[in-house]
């Protein structure tokens, strides 16, 4: 007999080998006919979690939170003591499974349709699921449309998901006599000799996986195919070309239908036709991929927010600091960078002294300032910050607007302090991120922390020790500030784990922009020193972070979560004024002077045109208010008042409108319906 812990704290004694759905059964058959999935836990695991901590793996793409947790099939036999959830529809990683289950359907009807094509993996994702596939013919948009009809023939079919262990030997044998050239990689790289591996049967089709699944394909009910796209085999672009098919799944067609809808609002709201349509900024072929073109508009928005964080950090005990853009591929060689980072770096140039790297980084820049000069305890901390530009390839065919570029503006700064004062400066640094993210109107974000895989110490420089005291620094912040966190094992920069604040968007979609790093490895290579209370040298520890992220990617953000209607404060036009005809242009010009002395951004419409025509064209500028002014405004020192997602709203002083204006514009204040499309 084995003992099964529910949820409620209930033990129950079932005999070895009672599969979940047996226990659901036990319970309810209405349970047992809802329940898709199960999460374990080995009863006696005691997970090194705080109440604030979740752990993420590989794993824990499906939910799993803690050390032994996983998620097993319905029909999977239970042989020892575990706590059993029963997952539902309502459950996140019930409907990932799902997804999963849904790209196994999808390789049924690839391989039905066009036995030729070998398959790579597709797992789930946040919005769906993929296939990568290798076929020489590219597949057509009938070919796709013939894949989903096939689709709902097998999930007519209700074939089981049957999980079948084999050994690694058959598993070669047989993916190698296929053709399977993925497949078998796979297999290599994720099992041992002498390994069983997992696969799963639905009907004729079999597929190398790990699992879990839903019990049939029947229960893969709302599903479409969205795209093709192409992959190279390992991401490397001499490898064989992929074609990747993209899908999507949810529980029923009313959640399908809406994310559908969803989709259409995020296109609305793209920051490259936005971008377009405000005139904000541009990419010039003529001049290369991922390199951005600031706007007029777009600058002045730029220059708000830069200068927005130039007074913050100064205020925050901040020294502004100023690098070259290129610097001796020497310095690269020492920061580590030239080994761990360069496939990211632009090729080293030849010049007549030395050869010469475009700076990916800010870091070494800041290091050789702190180094310039002898340091006392008494001095640290130091907090060096830059909006500095770096360079970073991207491979063709990965930038995408302001989102991922080759050239972007990092607001990037690095603090130099004693051991004593890193839990501090990182509480410091992550109440600065929240700061950000509230003034710029982002109310929700979620925070990772990025460790190191110490089986893969290759990938990372610096001692277990030092690991260790680095993780735990930024742990004990995260817990002063009682924020919840999930730990990404793995994930961490080469020389030190990291803080990952991801802000979620009005659409509920999750960005990286802000991060926090512990650094012990560089003060190390570049043998940083300060002079301690006890008169001997000691090495700093640093702090790396950036809050914007880059401004590039940050302004991308900001143009889809406002949909290009901006607060007021970071509108490039504050304020349209709509002469009623050209006889009330004199006065306009006056109010448009009275306005600019407040301090607000103007656009007055002196052309020839009808006053609804004008009112439109700033109504699509996205313009948060536009003045209007006739014989009787004129007449009162009063301008009528259109604002931003609410019309019309009568007459006012000039006097009167300019306190509300500049009032809203001091507080930072989003008001004016700023989201709305």
């Amino acid at each position: 007999m084995i003992r099964i812990q529910l949820p409620d704290g209930s033990v129950r004694e079932v005999p070895r080998g009672t599969t979940p759905h047996d226990v659901a059964t036990s319970i309810s058959p209405r349970l047992a006919a809802a329940v898709v999935v199960a999460r374990v836990r080995p009863l006696n695991a005691n997970p090194e979690t705080t109440g604030t901590e979740e752990v993420a793996s590989e794993a824990a793409m499906y939910g799993a939170a803690h050390a032994g947790e996983r998620l097993v099939d319905l029909s999977s036999p239970l042989t020892e003591d575990v706590s059993l959830e029963l997952l539902k529809e309502n459950d996140e990683a019930a409907l990932r499974v799902v997804r999963h289950s849904a790209a196994h359907v999808m390789a049924t009807a690839i391989l039905e349709l066009f036995p030729e094509t070998k398959l790579g993996h597709g797992p789930a994702t946040d919005s769906g699921f993929f296939y990568d596939v290798y076929r020489e013919t590219p597949f057509s948009d009938e070919d796709l449309a013939a894949i989903e009809a096939r689709m709902a023939e097998v999930v007519a079919r209700n074939e089981k998901f049957v999980r079948v262990e084999e050994s690694r030997d058959k598993g070669l044998t047989d993916y190698s006599a296929q053709g399977e050239f993925m497949k078998v990689y796979f297999i290599e790289k994720f099992t041992q000799p002498g390994d069983d591996i997992s696969v799963y049967r639905n009907g004729n089709f079999v597929d190398f996986c790990r699992g879990p699944h839903v019990p049939s394909t029947n229960w893969v009910k709302a599903f479409k195919i969205t795209s093709v796209a192409g992959a190279y085999w390992l991401g490397d672009e001499n490898n064989q070309q992929l074609q990747r098919i993209y899908g999507t799944a949810f529980f029923n067609t009313k959640d399908l239908d809406a994310h559908f809808k969803r989709l259409e609002e995020i296109k609305a709201r793209d920051h490259r036709v936005l971008g377009k349509q405000l005139d904000l900024f541009s990419i010039q072929e003529v001049a290369g991929s991922g390199l951005i073109f600031w706007h007029p508009k777009g600058g002045l928005i730029r220059k708000t927010m830069e200068d927005w964080m130039r007074e913050e950090c100064i205020r925050r005990g901040y020294n502004m600091v100023y690098t070259p853009h290129i610097m001796r591929r020497d310095l690269w060689k020492i920061s580590g960078h030239e080994g761990f980072y360069s496939q990211n770096m632009y090729p080293p140039m030849e010049l007549d002294d030395a050869e010469y790297r475009l700076k990916p980084m800010n870091c070494p820049g800041h290091i050789l300032i702190y180094k310039n000069s002898p340091r006392s305890y008494r001095d640290l901390p130091v907090r060096y910050a830059e909006l500095g530009n770096v360079y970073r390839y991207e491979r063709s065919g990965t930038m995408h607007g302001l989102l991922r570029v080759r050239g972007f503006t990092q607001d990037d700064a690095h603090i130099f302090c004693t051991p004593s004062q890193i839990e501090d400066e990182v509480v410091a640094c992550v109440e600065f991120a929240q700061s950000v993210l509230e003034t710029f109107g982002f109310e929700e974000f979620k925070v990772e922390l990025s460790t190191w895989d110490p089986n893969d110490p290759k990938s990372y420089t610096g001692s277990a020790a030092d690991w260790d005291l680095a993780i735990s620094g930024l742990k004990n912040a995260l817990d002063r500030k009682s924020i919840p966190y999930k730990t990404i094992p793995g994930e961490a920069a080469f020389y030190g784990p990291k803080i990952d604040i991801k802000l979620v968007d009005v659409l509920g979609r999750m960005w990286q922009l802000s991060t926090v790093q512990f650094d012990f490895n560089l003060p190390k290579r570049f043998e940083l020193e300060y002079k301690g209370e006890d008169g001997e040298l000691h090495q700093p520890v640093m702090v790396h972070r950036a809050l914007f992220g880059s401004v590039e990617r940050f302004f991308g953000v900001l143009i889809e979560h406002y949909a290009g209607a901006f607060p007021l404060w970071l509108a490039p036009v504050q304020v349209g004024l709509v002469p009623i005809s050209e006889k009330h242009l004199e006065y306009a010009e006056k109010v448009k002077a009275r306005l600019e002395d407040a301090g607000l951004r103007v656009e007055l419409d002196a052309r020839n045109e009808k006053m609804n025509a004008k009112i439109r064209e700033f109504t699509l500028q996205k313009v948060p208010f536009v003045l209007i002014m006739g014989d009787k405004e004129a007449a009162g020192d009063a301008v009528s008042v259109r604002t931003r997602g609410k019309g019309d709203e009568g007459s006012v002083t000039v006097e009167e409108f300019i306190a509300r204006a500049t009032g809203l514009q001091a507080s930072k204040a989003v008001g004016l319906n700023p989201v709305e499309l």
